[in-house]
């Protein structure tokens, strides 16, 4: 198949440090190419991919000063991507709302990947493009109000060998806490736990602009260096050994988390998560296997005794057998192929012929 990867402009593919969408993308994208697929990422010009790589911006606009309407770039993005539509059998976008659009306008099937949430704003354009195919990454995303052609849930994959297996967390013990430090990700309850337990915790992360005040007033103050820990921000090998080596990683979450990356990754490391029964909290931790799912603080600080009864090779296995990039690819195979199919229905055989013209050109 010929496959255009549509991925965000902020950061890069992969990202450096934080960025679950641009991790998927990459690992999506890369295992494509190695399945025989000819595929081409756009992304930024600084990305790093086993496809053809095409951008409009050299790097990740959120490290660039001199961009200030991102809006722009994510036009002139998806323009050459249309523009070029008909060299594709499919185009697979990871830009939300901003390509739903550009879709419209050719027949070459886009399928979108929802990886954020709805707001009473982005709904509108939503609800305009509804029949166009969707693909949900936890079936806790999905919002049957808004009568959206899910085709599937694909639930996000890592790459497991790249993470280290810890057998046993290191000596003393702490706890973990991976993500933005933002109110919906739920790190002052994480330090609530930590303060009302003794525990230490260890915290890595990236504090966006908009979070700024959150940081300085809720968190902050709190950051002694001794019993709580705040390490910046975590490339792969530093999240690795902060999870592995934890006790637990605590995933506290005010929101209906789409699909939180962390705790997929700190169960391949083999450290169990403790989290908030919310969003696809519920199909990604096992309770009592892989992790605990809890209704409020004093279920996180109940969880914390019962740790040592769960097997941290199980909490591994479990993303082995749902949450590889393999499991995630082969997903997004049988959606491609699903929409090829339908468009094929709906244009013949001119269709095939066409298609056959173009890969031997």
């Amino acid at each position: 198949m010929r496959i255009a990867q549509v991925a965000p402009l902020w950061e890069r593919v992969p990202p450096p440090a934080y960025g679950g969408i641009e991790l998927v993308v990459s690992l999506l994208t890369d295992e494509l190419v190695r399945r025989g697929h000819e595929v081409t990422l756009f992304a930024t010009g600084d990305s790093l991919t086993l496809a053809k790589l095409e951008s409009v911006h050299a790097r990740a606009v959120r490290l660039d000063p001199l961009v200030k309407e991102y809006q722009i770039y994510e036009m002139l993005q998806l323009t050459q991507v249309y523009e070029r539509a008909h060299e594709f059998d499919v185009i697979h976008s990871h830009m939300g709302c901003a390509a739903l659009p550009y879709a419209n306008f050719t027949k070459t099937p886009t399928v979108h990947t929802l990886h954020g949430v709805f707001t009473s704003d982005n709904e509108k354009m939503f609800s305009h493009a509804h029949k166009q195919p969707f693909v949900s990454i936890s079936d806790a995303q999905r919002e049957a109000r808004l009568k959206l052609n899910c085709v599937a849930t694909v639930y996000n994959g890592i790459d497991v060998d790249s993470y280290k297996f810890y057998a046993e967390p290191s000596d003393p013990p702490y706890l973990a806490f991976l993500g933005r430090l933002s109110p919906e990700k739920g790190p002052h309850i994480a330090i609530e736990i930590a303060k009302r337990t003794g525990w230490r915790l260890k915290m890595a992360g990236k504090v966006d602009i908009v979070d700024q005040e959150f940081y300085e007033t809720e968190l902050k103050p709190h950051i002694d260096g001794d019993q709580i820990e705040y390490l910046g921000e975590a490339n792969h090998v530093q999240k690795n050994t902060l999870m592995g080596n934890a006790y637990a990683t605590l995933f506290p979450i005010t929101w209906r988390e789409p699909f939180g990356l962390v705790m997929v990754e700190s169960m391949a490391s083999g450290t169990p998560v403790i989290g908030m029964n919310l969003g696809s909290a519920p199909e990604v931790i096992a309770h009592g296997k892989s992790g605990f799912l809890c209704e409020s603080i004093d279920d996180c600080i109940a969880a914390l005794d019962q740790v040592p009864d769960l097997d941290r090779s199980a909490c591994r296995q479990q993303v082995i057998d749902k949450f590889s990039v393999q499991q995630m690819t082969d997903g997004y195979e049988t959606v491609y192929r699903q929409l090829m199919g339908e468009r094929f229905k709906q244009n013949g055989r001119l269709l095939s012929l066409s298609t056959l013209s173009d890969r031997r050109n």
